[in-house]
């Protein structure tokens, strides 16, 4: 009707009155374009107003992501954690620089922040909408995930874990000739393979089940793996199918070559060792199997890789044996423990020394399920242990009682296995060293009287027969205190317990001849308990496993003749 008024006014007009009635319609046009406009806008935001805010959250997310997804090269030219240019004595205190490594996925809208699911703290109550069992606890992963590397975003720990110098004065040296020096990094990291994640599900229920898909977990731990950035790896608990088709391209990728060792019979994981191309080749790669057919004992599927490494550039009789297992969880079998660990220092101590008995530097990793206060971490560490009077079950000091276990058997594994008490294949080596301790023995016993010589004997017989010895030695990286209120270190952490049972260990360079061991310059630091709860425990949205990577770095002195 206005429009029908304004017509006839228009028609009223005179010529030279045209022009401006023109422009006022013009004017009101527009003004009415303007006003319906902001009506659908109003009408649009009352609408909004009544949706549920977990819907304007996520379409709020998905804004950031594409936001983000312009971001270049954020990361582009950050050093790696662990420089091997680095000058002696340089302070490397403070926080790593970090690197990234992901997964390529087809539909990032269902990721948050390049992949992680909502802050531990909150739960899932954010997430679209709840993914099957299956996919909540692992299975296998969509095809669409291919592991890539690329340096666009940082992985950043959620705990306060820094690098520790290790005191200049820790590890005096020998005056060396002609030495040259080799600083490296390695890392002992228990995966936690899938497979045994969705058989123990109880020890994660309190985990978000978005953290726990295997399409999450190799997205972190594979940032963190290229985060930290060692030279040399070993790796428990690697599922086999999920270390071929994506754990080890992704190592090829970043220089590394990968040797692997699956657990016997029907299990799926095993113990992988990396390391990289440009610091190292592969002398041999001796995979340990514990399991023995037919015997009582030794019955169970764990395994080892023992590996000669060779420095690049470094002469034929110069390398390090690096050493990665998975001993057995069972608190109360201590004997099968103490077996398998006979098994791996026999490989060792065969590994390890040249023709001319000339010995090399030892790198031992894994978990060991055993804390550092028990008799097998002392064996380990001491290099002997009497086990006359232990119980079963104190062995690797997991539980606390020992009431009702029964007591070590001497000895502990079968002669048939062809190890001695020394942890070393009986050879005609070993049996030539035999016969000069007894050489040795009788022309001592001839300045005894009859009576002492028995008695001696006796009591040497008893002393052996109890006793466990290996000649390999080592050091463990890690105290198992913190400072500064002497909480325990933790490793491992889940529903039902949080405890040290992962270690790196070395041979000392003043426990060779000439200072040919190792020294340790440095190492990342552990956590307590206090700080694992406070970001829920493990695995969480940023860690993928139940265990803590360990880190250290060494300077051996390659070549060195004093």
């Amino acid at each position: 009707m206005f429009l029908g008024q304004l017509s006839a006014v228009g028609t009223g007009l005179l010529p030279q009155h045209l022009p401006v009635f023109r422009l006022g319609f013009v004017c009101f046009i527009n003004a009415l374009r303007w006003r319906t406009s902001r009506l659908v806008s109003t009408s649009t935001g009352l609408m909004m107003e009544h949706e549920p805010p977990s819907k304007r959250r996520r379409s709020a997310e998905k804004k950031i992501l594409k936001d983000e997804s312009t971001i270049k090269g954020l990361d582009a030219g950050r050093e790696s954690c662990l420089r091997d240019t680095s000058p002696p004595g340089t302070d490397l205190s403070g926080d790593f620089k970090s690197t990234h490594v992901t997964g390529t996925l087809k539909d990032q809208s269902e990721c948050k922040d390049g992949g992680c699911v909502p802050h531990p703290h909150r739960g899932s109550e954010e997430e679209s909408p709840r993914a099957s069992s299956e996919e909540a606890v692992g299975g296998t992963p969509p095809p669409e995930i291919e592991p890539v590397v690329h340096h666009a975003q940082g992985w950043k720990s959620l705990l306060p874990r820094r690098w520790e110098v290790a005191p200049v004065g820790s590890a005096p040296r020998s005056p060396h000739v002609g030495g040259r020096r080799l600083d490296f990094s390695v890392m002992s990291y228990n995966i936690l393979s899938q497979d045994l994640l969705r058989a123990n599900g109880n020890l994660y229920s309190g985990c978000p089940p978005a953290a726990l898909s295997w399409r999450h977990r190799l997205h972190n731990l594979l940032a963190e793996l290229h985060h930290y950035d060692a030279d040399v790896l070993c790796l428990q608990e690697v599922q086999e199918d999920h270390f071929e088709n994506q754990i080890r391209p992704a190592l090829h990728a970043q220089g590394y070559e990968c040797v692997y060792k699956k657990r016997t019979r029907k299990n799926q994981d095993g113990c992988a060792v990396a390391f990289k191309t440009s610091r190292f080749s592969l002398l041999s790669s001796n995979p340990v199997e514990y399991f023995r057919p037919g015997d009582a004992l030794l019955d169970r599927d764990n395994v080892g890789l023992v590996l000669l490494l060779r420095p690049s550039g470094a002469t034929a009789d110069d390398f390090v044996c690096v050493a990665n297992t998975h001993l057995l969880y069972n608190p109360r079998r201590g004997d099968i423990k103490l077996a398998q660990l006979a098994i791996l220092l026999a490989e060792i101590s065969r590994s390890a020394r040249l023709s001319d008995g000339a010995a090399h530097p030892v790198l031992l990793c894994g978990d060991f399920n055993s804390t550092p206060w028990s008799p097998l971490f002392a064996f380990l560490t001491n290099g002997r242990l009497d086990y006359r009077h232990l119980p079963i079950g104190t062995v690797s000091g997991q539980e606390n009682t020992s009431r009702g276990q029964r007591l070590l058997e001497s000895p502990i594994w079968s002669p048939a296995l062809g190890i001695n008490q020394r942890c070393q294949y009986e050879s005609t080596s070993t049996s030539a060293a035999s016969s000069s301790s007894a050489a040795a023995a009788e022309q001592e016993s001839s300045q005894l009287t009859a009576k002492e010589v028995t008695q001696r004997a006796v009591a040497d017989k008893s002393r052996k027969r109890w006793r466990l010895e290996h000649g390999v030695p080592l050091r463990s990286c890690y105290p198992p205190y913190l400072p500064p209120d002497g909480r325990g270190a933790v490793t491992t952490c889940h529903s039902r317990c949080a405890m040290m049972v992962d270690y790196i260990l070395y041979t000392p360079c003043e426990s060779l001849p000439g200072g040919r061991g190792l020294q340790l310059l440095g190492r990342l630091s552990l956590v307590g308990q206090p700080e694992l709860d406070r970001v829920d425990r493990l695995p969480n949205a940023r860690h993928s496993s139940d265990h803590l990577p360990l880190l250290a770095r060494f300077r051996w002195m390659v070549g060195e003749r004093s």
